[in-house]
């Protein structure tokens, strides 16, 4: 759909948030910009954006190609682009804020919270399951994106130009399901399990989900291009681009002709929930992994993982993180994001205490499976970032 109808714009430029490195961080620019224009002149999407966090906080962005291909609108480092399962890493780190705060713990069940919701009780595991499930994918619940009946009546509604289900229609889909297994016995990504944490954060805080998000996270830490995915008018947001046949009945061209999405993003709520940049993302993971998100003591339990699967024992899912424990990178912690049309990456390399994001404006590819372009480009921006660091005397 995409490939070579494009002709290239590359913009890039530097953001410092400290000033040991900032001497050099035209040098690292060039070269970021070099790669990724790289990779979209070999994988063929509209935009991307990226950045590096260096271990002093200083952030270096790029970013290529168009954020809007119809109206020829240029890619900047500031395009916002939904971030999606990104935003788990927010809610998680809500969640943990709490619990040193002792307002909940992860071993509460999560029925002593939310018991008294007339849709509670037919919820799979609804009596078993504790915060700490939820927050590591060990709920049992179903993910709600990819049941059959949930993309069918997503599709209908987007069809008909009808708002988002509110987050208690979302449970709807799991409710009446089997559960997938005992509650703490395995592992299975949930979505669904993520609207329920939200759900949560609101009934033990007593203030909205983004309330809590921003007076917490993204205004202490200035992360001023980050905000709700509430709505589907985003300031500046990048038209994203999706394959024909997808599960929504998506138009290719996501967003209308005064770049209005043309579905209601807010349906992800704290399943993802944040329009961000590379620039932000990256400065999250520099902070949030770097110990420094919160004022009270959090890695220790940030990081404590269980195992995806029996045949992976290196990957783990700790609070909202994916981990992958023995690279030939050393320890690496992140999370990935994928929604229709968008596609963003956040890695953390603790080793070299460098951290990587970017965004696509385009999902061509990845949610097909039918390219490599997000496992390359992270391997690609890893390298350029550990090599940099090295050269530069800049390791740990």
């Amino acid at each position: 759909m995409l490939a070579r109808l494009l002709t290239a714009v590359v913009m890039v430029c530097a953001a410092t948030s400290a000033p040991l490195m900032a001497q050099d961080g035209p040098d690292l620019s060039a070269q970021l910009e070099t790669t990724l224009a790289g990779f979209q002149d070999r994988y063929g999407f509209p935009g991307a954006t990226a950045a590096i966090a260096l271990p002093d906080g200083t952030v270096v962005v790029a970013a290529v190609g168009l954020a809007d291909i119809e109206a020829g609108r240029a890619m900047i480092p500031e395009t916002p682009m939904l971030a999606a399962s990104i935003g788990k890493t927010f809610v998680a780190a809500t969640v943990l804020a709490l619990e040193s705060e002792g307002v909940l713990a992860q071993s509460d069940l999560l029925a002593d919270h939310l018991r008294g919701r007339p849709w509670f009780g037919n919820l799979p595991n609804a009596e078993t399951m504790t915060v700490g499930h939820l927050l590591h994918h060990q709920s049992g619940l179903p993910d709600h994106p990819h049941l059959s009946e949930f993309q069918a009546a997503a599709a209908a509604r987007i069809a008909a130009g009808g708002d988002a289900f509110t987050p208690e229609e979302v449970l709807g889909f799991a409710s009446g399901h089997a559960h997938l297994f005992a509650s703490g016995t395995a592992w299975s990504y949930s979505d669904t399990g993520y609207i329920l944490l939200g759900l949560l954060i609101e009934e033990v805080s007593g203030r909205t989900y983004y309330n809590v998000v921003q007076e917490r996270f993204l205004g202490p830490l200035e992360l001023s291009g980050t905000i709700p995915s509430d709505q589907r008018a985003i300031p500046g947001l990048a038209v994203g681009y999706t394959i024909p046949e997808n599960p929504f009945g998506l138009p290719e061209r996501t967003a209308d002709a005064e770049d209005r999405l043309v579905w209601d993003p807010s349906v992800e709520w704290t399943g993802g929930g944040l329009a961000s940049t590379a620039h932000d993302l990256a400065l999250w993971g520099h902070l949030l992994f770097g110990g420094a998100a919160m004022d009270a003591p959090y890695l220790d339990r940030l990081l404590d993982g269980v195992p995806v699967s029996s045949d992976a024992p290196d990957i783990l899912y700790g609070a909202g993180v994916a981990i992958y424990a023995d690279t030939p990178r050393g320890p690496v912690y992140g999370h990935g994001g994928w929604i229709p049309a968008y596609v963003s990456s956040l890695r953390h390399y603790a080793d070299h205490r460098v951290t990587v994001a970017f965004q696509i404006n385009s999902d061509v590819g990845v949610v097909d499976d039918s390219t490599d372009v997000v496992p390359a480009l992270e391997a690609a921006l890893a390298d350029l970032a550990v090599a940099w660091i090295t050269q530069a005397g800049a390791e740990p």
